[in-house]
């Protein structure tokens, strides 16, 4: 009885971790109940079948971190299942299959990832839809989807629908290539989102040389644009986007960065904190902290916005650089 109860606890915990998007404590607390895999699976088996979406989506995330032909097979099953209620609840918990298949090395996987992609683009799907998707591919990226992602894309407006566009590219270009494509200006800026989109996701070692000449593009179009910007404007978006894509990517992408490609961030970023809102410009402040110098500080302050939580980042941020100019 006290290990149901501790199981019972588990789940609840894992299903709570999961609805509040705290992925590192919900893999933790999968990594628990993965001490026994079979057991683990039983149970994620029966979450998967809960009448809760909530319950249904944080067992699928539980398969995918557990992984195995097992795994896979019952997020496929489940999969159509969800597909078949056309309901919201439906959709959300398809979405957590999505992403949980994208985890799993099982080569059946990329097959069921492909049905998905050639169902949605058979209707007029939500972007957030296939963007879910496009993620979990670029996991299994292989010059075999070449075909399928074309074909779903005829039927779809590129300019909607960026995160299949950018796989596109992505699966079509050596990384010479995508360095001089990122650096075209006849390319328009949401192109070049969508592919940061998706490599925010997943960034091989092997694109790493590609990312100075998205900085050098990002830098060339907030040049173009008059006063201050919403997140909504194309550009502003496009630059936030990268930053993200630096951010969560920092420990991997900042170190390779040239002494030339830093300061051309360094200057996009002190552009972002004055061209744009204070929300779209609080990555940009993240990145002054990591790559700034002492005399950036006094920008960051002077553009500190109001909100306490927001402010709190612009406050450390300053800070940080103060302390380095007395280093």
């Amino acid at each position: 009885m006290a290990h149901k109860t501790d199981m019972q606890q588990l789940q609840d915990e894992l299903v709570e971790a999961c609805s509040l998007g705290d992925e590192d404590r919900a893999r933790a607390l999968v990594s628990t109940i993965g001490e026994q895999p079979r057991r683990a699976r039983a149970l994620l088996d029966v979450m998967l079948k809960d009448p809760d979406a909530q319950v249904r989506q944080a067992a699928a995330f539980g398969l995918g971190e557990l992984g195995g032909s097992a795994s896979a097979r019952l997020l496929e099953q489940q999969l159509a299942v969800e597909e078949a209620r056309g309901d919201y609840d439906g959709e959300s918990v398809v979405e957590a299959i999505v992403r949980a298949l994208g985890r799993v090395e099982e080569a059946s996987v990329r097959a069921t990832l492909v049905r998905r992609l050639e169902k949605l683009a058979t209707g007029k799907p939500e972007p957030s839809d296939v963007f879910s998707v496009v993620h979990a591919l670029w996991r299994r990226r292989h010059l075999e989807l070449l075909p399928v992602v074309r074909r779903s894309l005829e039927p779809l407006p590129s300019a909607r629908y960026k995160s299949l566009l950018g796989l596109l590219v992505l699966l079509e270009k050596t990384p010479g290539e995508l360095r001089s494509w990122a650096l075209d200006p006849s390319i328009p800026v949401e192109h070049k989102t969508g592919v940061i989109t998706v490599l925010e996701e997943e960034l091989p070692a092997e694109l790493l040389v590609t990312l100075p000449s998205f900085i050098s593009s990002a830098h060339a179009s907030l040049e173009t644009v008059a006063g201050p910007q919403d997140e909504r404007h194309p550009v502003a978006y496009y630059c936030e986007c990268l930053a993200s894509l630096l951010l969560r990517h920092r420990e991997q992408v900042l170190p390779t960065l040239s002494e030339g490609a830093r300061s051309e961030l360094r200057d996009l970023a002190r552009k972002l904190i004055v061209a744009t809102t204070p929300n779209s410009s609080l990555r940009a402040a993240v990145l002054l902290q990591l790559i700034g110098q002492p005399e950036d500080a006094t920008l960051i302050e002077a553009h500190r916005p109001t909100d306490p939580t927001l402010a709190k980042v612009f406050d450390d941020a300053t800070q940080a650089l103060r302390q380095l100019g007395k280093e």
